[in-house]
C-alpha cells in the first residue's frame, strides 16, 4: 500500500488542477434542486440567499487558502491539522474530524443516490417498453464503479476523473438552463407558495435554505487540494490555489444562477426537486444531461472519498498499529463504498437529504463548525483581527448566517424526509 498520506504527495499539481478539482467539489447535483428551492423561497428571498451564499463561501474559501500556510515554513495539508493549530491538539481534532467525516460521507451518499436515479431515468427514456428496474439495482451498479476507482491512490491519480467530472457538471447545468429557456414559462405557471398551509411554508423555507447550503459544500477538501500544489517563498501555493478558486467560482455562478432563475421561471411552484425530471423533452438532450450527471457524480464521489480513505488508513496504521499493506487498503476502501451504498439504498430521498445534510453539516463546516469555530473563528483565533474591523465584522456576519442555517434547515429537511419515508418502499 502507498503511504497513508499518499493523497497529498507529490506536490506537483498546477493551477488547472486547483480549478477543476474545486469545480468538481463545488458544482454538484445540488444545482438541479435549486429551482425547487426557489419555489419554496420565492423570487426575492431565493435570489438573496443564493447571492449571499456565493459571497460568503467565496470569502471563507479565501480564508482557508490563506491559512494553509499561516505559519512560515509549515503547511496545514489537512483540515484537522489546521484545527489543531487553532484550538489545540486534542480539541482541534475533536472539533474538525467528526464534522468533516459527516460532510464527506453525506455527500457521497447523496451522489450515489443521484447517480443511480439518473441511470434509472436513462433506462426509462431509452427503453420505455422495458420492464422497470428498481433504483436499488442502479445504486449497486454505481457502487461497483466506485469499488474500482477507490483504489486509485491520490488526488493526482483521480485528476483525469475529476477533470471529466468538472466538464460534465458545467455541461448538464448548461443543458438544464438552456432547455428551461427553450421550454419557456409553462401555461398556468404560478410563482406563489407551493404549500397550502403556513406551517408548510415555514418548513419549506427552512428546507430550501438547506438545499442551497448543500450547493456550496466544497470547502471540506480545499486544504487537501492545495496540498498537491508546490510552494516556494517566491510563489506560495496560495497564489495558484486562489486563481484556481476564482475560476471555479465563476463556473459556479455560470451554473447556479441561470439554472435557478430559468428553471423556476419555466415551471414555478410545480417544478420537481430535480429540474431534469421536469424537463422531459427534447429526449436526446435530457438523455445527454443525465449521462453528464452520472459521469460527474462518479468523479465527485472520489474527490470526497479520498480524504476519508486517508483518515481511515492513517487511524488504523498510527493508532491501531495495523501494517500499511495493500490488503488493509483493499478492506478499508471497499468497506467505505459498501457502507455508503447501504445507506443510499436505505434512504433514497434526494430532496430531503440535500436539505438535511446541507443544513446540519455543510453549513457548519462552510461557514463555521457547529458549536465551535471553523473557518471564520479559526481566522479570528489565528490572526486576531481588531474588534469591529472589516475582517472581524465579515467573519461574525458569516458565523451568524451559518448559525441561522444550521438551526433552521435540518428542521424543515427532517420533516420532509419523514413525510417521504412514510410512503417509501425499496424500489
Amino acid at each position: 500500500m502507498a503511504e497513508t498520506n499518499a493523497n497529498i504527495k507529490p506536490r506537483n499539481a498546477k493551477l488547472c488542477y486547483s480549478a477543476f478539482h474545486n469545480v468538481t467539489a463545488m458544482v454538484g447535483v445540488a444545482v438541479l434542486g435549486f429551482p425547487y428551492a426557489m419555489s419554496q423561497l420565492g423570487w426575492g428571498l431565493g435570489i438573496a440567499i443564493l447571492v449571499l451564499s456565493w459571497i460568503c463561501t467565496l470569502y471563507t474559501a479565501w480564508q482557508m487558502i490563506e491559512m494553509h500556510e499561516s505559519v512560515p515554513g509549515k503547511r496545514f495539508d489537512k483540515y484537522h491539522e489546521l484545527g489543531q493549530h487553532a484550538f489545540g491538539e486534542k480539541l482541534g481534532l475533536w472539533i474538525v474530524v467528526p464534522q468533516q467525516l459527516m460532510v464527506e460521507v453525506g455527500i457521497d451518499i447523496v451522489y450515489m443516490i443521484t447517480g443511480a436515479k439518473s441511470l434509472r431515468k436513462l433506462h426509462e427514456i431509452l427503453c420505455d417498453d422495458c420492464k422497470p428496474i428498481k433504483t436499488t439495482y442502479f445504486i449497486v451498479m454505481f457502487a461497483f464503479v466506485q469499488y474500482f476507482l477507490s483504489h486509485l491512490p491520490s488526488f493526482n491519480s483521480v485528476a483525469g476523473v475529476s477533470l471529466t467530472a468538472a466538464v460534465m457538471s458545467l455541461s448538464y447545468s448548461t443543458i438544464a438552463w438552456i432547455a428551461s429557456i427553450h421550454k419557456g414559462a409553462q401555461p398556468g405557471v404560478q410563482y406563489g407558495s407551493r404549500f397550502s398551509s403556513k406551517a408548510g411554508n415555514v418548513f419549506g423555507i427552512f428546507s430550501a435554505m438547506g438545499d442551497i447550503a448543500f450547493g456550496y459544500a466544497g470547502h471540506n477538501v480545499i486544504l487537501e487540494i492545495q496540498a498537491t500544489i508546490p510552494s516556494t517563498p517566491e510563489k506560495p501555493s496560495k497564489v495558484s490555489m486562489w486563481r484556481g478558486m476564482i475560476i471555479a467560482y465563476l463556473v459556479v455562478a455560470l451554473c447556479y444562477f441561470p439554472v435557478t432563475i430559468f428553471g423556476y421561471r419555466a415551471f414555478g411552484n410545480s417544478v420537481d426537486d430535480n429540474i431534469l425530471l421536469s424537463l422531459e423533452k427534447p429526449h436526446w438532450l435530457i438523455v445527454a444531461a443525465n449521462i453528464f450527471v452520472v459521469v460527474h457524480v462518479v468523479g465527485s464521489y472520489q474527490v470526497y472519498a479520498v480524504p476519508v480513505f486517508d483518515m481511515m488508513e492513517s487511524f488504523l496504521v498510527k493508532r491501531m498499529n495495523f501494517k500499511p499493506t495493500r490488503f488493509l487498503r483493499f478492506v478499508t476502501r471497499n468497506s467505505y463504498v459498501s457502507i455508503t451504498m447501504f445507506l443510499a439504498i436505505a434512504f433514497p430521498f434526494f430532496g430531503g437529504l440535500l436539505s438535511f445534510f446541507g443544513g446540519f453539516v455543510f453549513a457548519p463546516t462552510t461557514y463555521f463548525v457547529r458549536k465551535n469555530k471553523l473557518p471564520c473563528i479559526m481566522w479570528i483565533f489565528i490572526y486576531k483581527p481588531k474588534i469591529f474591523s472589516l475582517s472581524w465584522c465579515a467573519n461574525w456576519f458569516c458565523i451568524v448566517f451559518g448559525v441561522v442555517l444550521m438551526i433552521l434547515t435540518p428542521i424543515g429537511a427532517l420533516r420532509q424526509v419523514i413525510l417521504q419515508a412514510k410512503n417509501h418502499r425499496f424500489n
